[in-house]
């Protein structure tokens, strides 16, 4: 599955992990991506890889 929203782009970011003793470590921030239906603009229905905070904030129809 794609790791990147067909809505809003968001995509893996790589970070740091730093501990108390300050020991760094790479790490990635994935968005919590769903395959879920979406209706189009023109009436079709398809599946879409959609971040979750796309979801919640209403940028995309279900259908």
């Amino acid at each position: 599955m794609s790791k990147v929203c067909e809505i809003c782009g968001k995509h893996p970011v790589a970070g740091r992990n730093i501990s108390h003793s300050h020991r760094v470590t790479n790490r990635m921030f994935r968005p919590n991506i769903q395959k879920i239906s979406i209706k189009e603009p023109n009436g079709h229905v398809r599946k879409a890889n959609v971040c979750t905070s796309c979801m919640k904030a209403g940028k995309v129809v279900r259908g």
